[in-house]
This record gives structure tokens, sequence and C-alpha cells, in this order.
């Protein structure tokens, strides 16, 4: 695939939500065990930024170490992928699972079950898409999709083109 995947690369992804969306997903970042590698990677952009230092970004309340996450002008995409996907699966799950079920793909509450999955068919992709699209709210339905773009290229390649995961003009 010769297509130009930066629009989709996660810290792109981060600074297309609204800030209060961010903070949520920054909470939930900081919150999950698994993501300790991306956290002192957080700690270290945070002390930076704010010129301070790292023991003392790390002693901050969560929802402190939240807000300063999601106000970073600059985010790296290893921090930004993690944080998407700990948005998703704490916030989208039914999103994920009905998008899932349309396209035909096993999973367990959202989560594809299989190791590999099948580039699924363009014509199932775009259905799938274009029905997701009706059930949910359309910046919801453009951040996912563009996540699993930017997680797998070669699977979900073929969403870049569809309406459905071009960004959505804020209302602001």
């Amino acid at each position: 695939m010769d297509q130009d995947l930066t629009p989709f690369r996660p810290s792109k992804l981060w600074r297309r939500m609204p800030l209060e969306q961010r903070i949520d997903a920054a909470g939930l970042f900081w919150a999950d065990e698994q993501s300790a590698d991306q956290q002192l990677e957080a700690v270290g952009s945070i002390a930076t930024h704010m010129k301070f230092r790292p023991r003392s970004v790390l002693s901050l309340a969560e929802d402190r170490k939240a807000r300063y996450l999601a106000g970073l002008p600059t985010l790296s995409d290893s921090v930004a992928a993690r944080a998407l996907v700990n948005y998703h699966l704490a916030r989208q799950r039914p999103m994920m699972a009905a998008f899932l079920d349309l396209l035909g793909i096993p999973h367990e509450d959202g989560l594809i079950a299989e190791e590999t999955v099948a580039k699924p068919d363009t014509e199932k992709l775009r259905t799938a898409a274009a029905q997701l699209a009706e059930q949910y709210p359309a910046a919801d339905v453009s951040l996912y999709l563009s996540t699993l773009v930017s997680q797998d290229p070669d699977t979900w390649g073929e969403l870049i083109e569809l309406p459905q995961t071009q960004p959505v003009p804020s209302s602001a």
C-alpha cells in the first residue's frame, strides 16, 4: 500500500479528539496497569514540557496527570496509540462489537478473537462502515475506523477512502 498514512498516525488521531475526550482517554491511560512503558514515556514528556522533575509528575494525582497529558502540544505515537486503545476498550466496546458483527468477524465483546484477521471484502467493509455511521455518532465512528487503520493498515487500509473515516469538523 503506497498511501500516505500520516493522517492516521496515532498522534494525529489524538489531536483530532476534543480536549474533554482526550482528558477522559488520558485518565484511562493512567489507570491502565498494562501501559507502564508508555506511562514512563508520558511522564518524561510532561516533565519536559512543564519543566517539572519526573518525580514531581509521578506524584501528581491521576486527574492532574490526565489533564497535563491531554494538553500536551505533541504526543508520541506510542503513547497516543496506547491511549486510543484504552479509550476504545473502555468507552466504545458496543460500537467495536457492532462493527465486527456487521463484518462477520468473530470477537469477544469487541475484541477480535483470532490472532490474525483476513482482510475484509471491500463491499462488506463499505456497507459495515455506512451502517455503523447510522447507529453511532460520526466523530466516534471516524475515530474508531481511523484507529483501526493506524493499528493495521494492511488489514484496514481500505477504510481510508470511506467518508465515515474522514475527520468530522468540530462544532466549536
